[in-house]
């Protein structure tokens, strides 16, 4: 585990670290009955989608989270310890605290979910403490002190939200945002909080807000709209065969994150972006399926997508992991 002498972040990621039980082919049961899985994965899941995801692209990445003594949370404790770039100093293991836990259930079409899930202590990032390059937190309620302080010193903060489902899809989110730097909603989650009938109007709307909003489309890519310049960039999503999609979405946000260290155009961050969130979804799990720099080599010399990836190659090449 990395010394907590260290002066420097580059990403934090604050929230609740679940253990994901990901079953795969396989039917919701009918009441009463018994059904068997095609393959089953145990993986570090929430907010360690995230982190893991960063860690692995070779930037100095935290976790500020809380787990249990149980015996789910030690293995989800061990499994992160493995990830030699990941920071768990500041995870703290509470006894008798039952770590999150959630099963799903990942079928043809659709995904079932069941979670397990106690309240933990608030999250407080200690004053004084490594300075951070970029953090991401919810923006669905309000957000805590740590966070404006961190912003103050130069963080650049990157938010998120959920599928709201009541239904009721509050302005306040939208309030929130003068509070972050860059919000990464989905098309869905977009359209509903700007009352627009397209991702394209949705992110021109979050401009309004924040100086970059992205808004991403799954398997139709990204598009992304810049405050500063009033343009709008899209870039397409990288075919391959889908098993779980589960995190695609965190290792989207945690890659362009990552990427926030390069001296890059918002064109070539998101298609790195989509590319490892691609990527993700050809194995079971968030945070075990999340590419490595090697990963991205191999797909791209071996599968040859189309456009240009001569600066994402030259890129993963010269990473720590990149064979």
């Amino acid at each position: 585990m990395p010394s907590t002498e260290t002066t420097h972040l580059d990403l934090l990621f604050a929230g609740s670290v679940f253990c994901d039980l990901v079953f795969a082919g396989v039917p919701t049961p009918e009441p009463g009955a018994e059904v068997y899985a095609e393959s089953f994965k145990l993986s570090p899941g929430g907010v360690a989608n995230r982190a893991v995801a960063a860690s692995r692209l070779g930037v100095r990445t935290a976790l500020l989270s809380q787990l249990g003594d149980d015996p789910l949370g030690l293995h989800v404790s061990a499994l992160l310890s493995a990830e030699p770039d990941l920071d768990l100093t500041w995870i703290r293991c509470t006894p008798g605290f039952q770590s999150p836990v959630t099963v799903s259930l990942a079928g043809i079409h659709e995904r079932e979910f069941i979670t397990y899930q106690e309240e933990a202590d608030p999250l407080e990032w200690p004053v004084g403490r490594p300075s951070v390059g970029a953090t991401h937190v919810s923006v669905e309620r309000d957000l805590p002190d740590w966070v404006a302080r961190l912003r103050q010193h130069g963080t650049v903060v990157y938010g998120g939200v959920g599928w709201d489902s009541s239904g009721i899809w509050s302005s306040d989110v939208l309030h929130r945002l003068d509070q972050i730097d860059v919000f990464v909603p989905n098309d869905l989650e977009a359209m509903r909080y700007t009352q627009t009938d397209n991702a394209y109007a949705a992110a021109r709307e979050l401009g309004r807000y924040v100086d970059l909003a992205v808004v991403t489309r799954g398997a139709r890519g990204a598009i992304a709209y810049e405050r500063s310049t009033g343009e709008l960039t899209e870039v397409s999503s990288v075919s391959v065969s889908a098993i779980d999609p589960t995190g695609a979405g965190d290792v989207f946000v945690a890659t362009l994150m990552a990427s926030g260290v390069l001296d890059w155009p918002i064109e070539e961050r998101l298609r790195l972006a989509g590319l490892a969130a691609s990527l993700s979804v050809r194995k079971l799990g968030g945070a075990a399926s999340a590419p490595h720099p090697c990963d991205i080599t191999r797909f791209l010399t071996d599968q040859s997508p189309p456009g240009d990836w001569s600066t994402i190659r030259s890129w993963a090449a010269t990473q720590p992991h990149a064979h």
